[in-house]
């Protein structure tokens, strides 16, 4: 791949990262930054699989931004880059046993363990309202 084309990509993803980091969510860019975040994060954990897809545009982060305005909040919130950041979005995948890869997707785990998961099939036929009341009542559920 040229650098040149490098770079528009990674230009032209920015703003789809972007829209994630600016609402208080950490990138997870490596394997490594994966498995030292998510094992040791006692307490809910969020994390948002992104996609560069119209669902992850028009549904998954603006799901995702709406619910984090809830009053009731996880205590970490994480997101890997399906297609971007492909060792660190398999090395989060390892923590949504038993689902398949499916990108976008929204994890919530408690103490590790996850408790809650919305696949991209849950995504790509809801609205963002109707993702961000899906997060919320997780979130009075578990993150009290």
């Amino acid at each position: 791949m040229s650098m040149s084309f490098e770079r528009y990509m990674l230009d032209m993803v920015q703003p789809m990262r972007d829209d994630l980091t600016r609402v208080g969510i950490t990138e997870l860019r490596t394997p490594e930054e994966v498995e030292q975040a998510l094992p040791d994060s006692k307490g809910t954990t969020l994390v948002v699989v992104n996609s560069v897809c119209g669902c992850a545009a028009g549904q998954a982060r603006p799901g995702v931004a709406e619910a984090l305005r809830h009053e009731v909040l996880p205590d970490h919130l994480y997101t890997v880059f399906a297609g971007q950041d492909k060792e660190a979005t398999a090395k989060a995948r390892e923590y949504f046993a038993p689902y398949p890869p499916s990108s976008p997707s929204i994890a919530l785990l408690k103490d590790g363990e996850l408790v809650h998961f919305i696949e991209r099939h849950q995504i790509e036929n809801r609205s963002a309202e109707d993702i961000a009341a899906d997060l919320t009542d997780a979130f009075d559920r578990f993150c009290r």
